[in-house]
């Protein structure tokens, strides 16, 4: 008997009460699990209940992060805040249909257990066209993707003439997203924010910068996102993914190793104007722990709000 995964719609046909962000790019590398994991944070810190799915059966980025800073937490004995966190594991055998069968069957279970117990999902997916990667998207509220600032990545976008930059070709991932959003109005009458993030940018303003701003400007409307102010090029963000920490957390010398320094500071202030940029529609919870209150980065209280998104209407 031959298994066939379930349809892309047959997962989003139904109200849920927790937001649903996920987090993807078709070209891999350009740091979804570090974005994932950041606005995760940032969210607990608000007070507001999340978990976290890991779709990247491969390289589980986004498990060995949340990993991480469990471990830490348990090591040095501190309150760090946690999320709820589910990995779907790859299937194992040799048919691919059967493989997609299992997986789905993982995820959606993972969902049925979060979508009325959590006020946020945050999903991070892999960066290669799948069917699983196809379901998260089509159950996007908000859709984040990270895009390196290189035009070798803004390709998975479009492809656009280097000299007027009028596009001439829609790209794999925009036409991705474009179904995926179709199945979504159709199970659900929802609609889906995107929002592209300049990832990785550097610290001084280039032509290539400028142009590619002006390359993501030029596409914004005809393709339906927001262009979110970047992330920078910063080692920290790197440094960070050991120990499980974000730029919100506590950075002092017994945590990370070394004292705080202006990266730091300047890391947290970009990833909380990302978060702010993304207006998710949350409800605010009864004991509020916010990133904009918390200038230190000190853990919020391991208390969760009971605070709900009104259901999709």
């Amino acid at each position: 008997m031959r298994l066939e995964p379930a349809p892309v719609s047959e997962g989003i046909g139904r109200r849920r009460g927790a937001h649903v962000i996920v987090v993807g790019n078709e070209k891999g590398g350009s740091g979804k699990s570090t974005v994932a994991m950041h606005i995760a944070v940032a969210l607990m810190k608000a007070g507001h209940r999340v978990a976290t799915v890991d779709l990247d059966c491969r390289q589980l980025s986004l498990t060995r992060y949340t990993e991480n800073r469990r471990a830490l937490a348990a090591r040095m004995g501190i309150a760090l805040e946690l999320s709820h966190h589910f990995t779907v594991e790859r299937g194992g055998h040799n048919a691919i249909d059967r493989n997609e069968a299992d997986e789905f069957t993982a995820f959606a279970a993972a969902i049925t257990t979060l979508e009325h117990t959590h006020d946020v999902v945050v999903i991070d997916t892999p960066g290669s066209d799948s069917y699983l990667m196809r379901v998260a998207h089509a159950m996007a509220d908000t859709l984040v993707t990270p895009l390196n600032d290189s035009f070798v990545d803004f390709d998975v976008l479009a492809r656009i003439d280097a000299e007027t930059f009028v596009v001439s070709a829609v790209g794999p991932y925009a036409g991705l997203v474009h179904d995926a959003r179709r199945q979504r109005r159709l199970a659900d009458g929802g609609t889906t924010d995107w929002v592209v993030v300049r990832n990785r940018v550097g610290q001084f303003e280039t032509r290539n910068g400028r142009n590619l701003e002006r390359g993501l400007q030029a596409l914004a409307a005809g393709l339906g996102f927001r262009v979110a102010e970047g992330l920078s090029e910063r080692v920290i963000y790197r440094e960070l993914f050991l120990r499980g920490l974000t730029a919100f957390d506590t950075l002092d010398r017994a945590l990370f190793g070394v004292e705080p320094n202006l990266s730091h500071f300047a890391a947290r202030q970009e990833v909380r104007a990302l978060v702010e940029f993304l207006k998710l529609p949350l409800a605010v919870p009864s004991r509020r722990h916010s990133v904009e209150e918390d200038d230190t980065g000190r853990p919020a209280p391991a208390k969760a709000s009971r605070a709900r998104r009104a259901a999709r209407r």
